[in-house]
């Protein structure tokens, strides 16, 4: 027997998408861009290919500008601002579209970054809820190195602010 439930076609899952900031400085006529390494245990100790541009997830209704600048400050502690130049959209291997947008910012040396934290039963199956950051390390790289240490399905956000700003 037929049932409606059997003739309606699943609904495609829905992809989670995220919006982030690429803060950037010119330091001696090179452009370094600012990344984040993502906190928790899993990529303690990963570190090549594993940075990532401040970013996250919407909330229901949010403009993607302004989750970007949400999410910046939530995972640095620091409030963007300035000029947004907006550098278009990427999909990462696991389907997350990341919307993203640069600025010029600074970073003073003596600042440490802020971030918000998430809980996680580590070690897995012990019972043991901690707590971690959700970025345990940023700073600024030279272009060259932020190739090496950013998610490779980000690199077309370096080289979209590099022609913005007609930088090699």
């Amino acid at each position: 027997m037929n049932t409606d439930r059997d003739q309606q076609s699943p609904h495609p899952r829905k992809a989670r998408i995220s919006a982030g900031l690429l803060m950037y400085w010119v330091r001696e006529g090179q452009l370094e861009v600012f990344l984040a390494h993502p906190g928790g245990p899993f990529l303690a100790r990963k570190d090549e290919g594993h940075w990532s541009i401040p970013k996250g997830e919407l909330d229901r209704g949010e403009d993607l500008l302004a989750a970007a600048i949400r999410e910046f400050k939530e995972e640095v502690g620091l409030e963007p601002s300035g000029e947004f130049i907006p550098l278009g959209s990427i999909q990462q291997k696991g389907g997350k579209i990341v919307h993203a947008w640069a600025f010029r910012g600074d970073w003073p040396e003596e600042q440490s970054h802020r971030c918000n934290t998430f809980e996680l039963e580590w070690p897995p199956r012990s019972g043991q809820i901690q707590q971690f950051p959700e970025v345990d390390r940023v700073g600024f790289f030279a272009i060259a190195d932020a190739r090496k240490k950013l998610k490779a399905t980000q690199h077309p956000f370096l080289d979209r602010l590099a022609a913005a700003l007609g930088m090699p």
